[in-house]
């Protein structure tokens, strides 16, 4: 391991050497992500400003509606694609992003994560993880359903703002989630939601926009989101809900594209996109649980979020290979 971080600390000083960065133009490491990741408020801002004064490079972000808009951006290019880097995938979609041909391995040490599960993939990083979840506003829902079952079968359930499952890792997270659930009877479970959907969004940051905007009392986000509004707006009006069902998790990853030209640098990115001063950014930007202990920097809003007391995760393999069907099935039922 030593020899690893000796390597890496050897790529971060070449770059960063003056004769070097001043002899010609700095290298650009294109990371392929999603737009809220590269908000004002996302972490993207802060990583970029933190890495690029270790490295002597520029990083250029392109950004894409959400996670799953990445992996169909990269199947169009195929080998042609400009990216360096994915970020943002999670693992719904790693098996089958890796079956594209496209990733290698990552080359970074991973030692020092603390993950809910045990983490051996060879080609992805995680860097962040959380539970999907409904939240609600509290000013306008008072009794919001206490399960997946009353959400799906109840009449009076509220009305809801989704995400597409075809762009967005969100949207595809409650794919698996319901099907996870309800398995052979998912389709009777997407008929008795569909009244209550107000509408898809094509990525999560049009669907909690519209949801803080006020166009529906819930949306499907993460069980952390409430955080935001707790530390920024000093606000405790919105709220997520855990089901006994279970709630599915989500972990986010990036990796190395294999026909990039700045492999060296890639991997110093993943490597530090694991470090504790990339991490302890995840929280207050991305709003989701960092990948390794970062102590005291979590902030204490964090320790008071509900946790599932069960959850849901398929593994990679079963994802993608269910994807396209289940997908269909949501289209058919939903679109009825």
């Amino acid at each position: 391991m030593r020899l690893r971080h000796l390597a890496i600390s050897t790529i971060l000083a070449t770059l960063a050497a003056p004769g070097l960065a001043g002899a010609e133009a700095k290298p650009a490491l294109t990371i392929y992500t999603y737009n809220s990741f590269t908000s004002e408020w996302g972490p993207g801002p802060a990583l970029e400003k933190s890495f690029e004064a270790q490295c002597a490079c520029d990083i250029n972000w392109v950004a894409l509606e959400d996670g799953a808009a990445l992996l169909a951006r990269l199947k169009l290019e195929g080998a042609n694609t400009k990216a360096d880097i994915v970020l943002g995938l999670d693992t719904n979609l790693t098996a089958e992003t890796k079956a594209t041909g496209l990733i290698t391995p990552h080359g970074a040490d991973l030692s020092g994560l603390s993950l809910p599960i045990a983490w051996k993939d060879a080609d992805f990083v995680p860097y962040d993880w959380g539970y999907f979840a409904f939240v609600y506003d509290s000013e306008k829902l008072k009794a919001p359903p206490q399960s997946l079952a009353e959400l799906v079968d109840g009449k009076d359930a509220p009305k809801i703002l989704l995400e597409d499952p075809r762009t967005s890792t969100p949207g595809l997270g409650l794919v698996m989630w319901m099907n996870e659930i309800y398995g052979d009877k998912a389709a009777d479970a997407w008929k008795g939601l569909k009244p209550k959907i107000l509408t898809v969004s094509k990525g999560w940051s049009e669907a909690y926009g519209l949801f803080t905007q006020g166009e529906a009392p819930m949306v499907l986000s993460y069980t952390t989101s409430p955080a935001y509004h707790q530390i920024v707006e000093k606000s405790d009006r919105y709220k997520a809900l855990v089901f006994p069902e279970g709630n599915y998790m989500q972990v986010e990853v990036a990796a190395r594209i294999k026909g990039s030209a700045h492999a060296d640098l890639a991997t110093a990115f993943l490597q530090f996109l694991v470090s504790p001063e990339a991490q302890k950014v995840i929280p207050t930007t991305n709003y989701m649980y960092p990948v390794r202990d970062i102590g005291a920097d979590l902030p204490p809003e964090f320790a008071a979020l509900p946790k599932p007391e069960k959850s849901l995760l398929l593994s990679a393999e079963k994802a993608a290979a269910n994807r396209d069907a289940w997908i269909k099935t949501w289209i058919e039922t939903i679109s009825q």
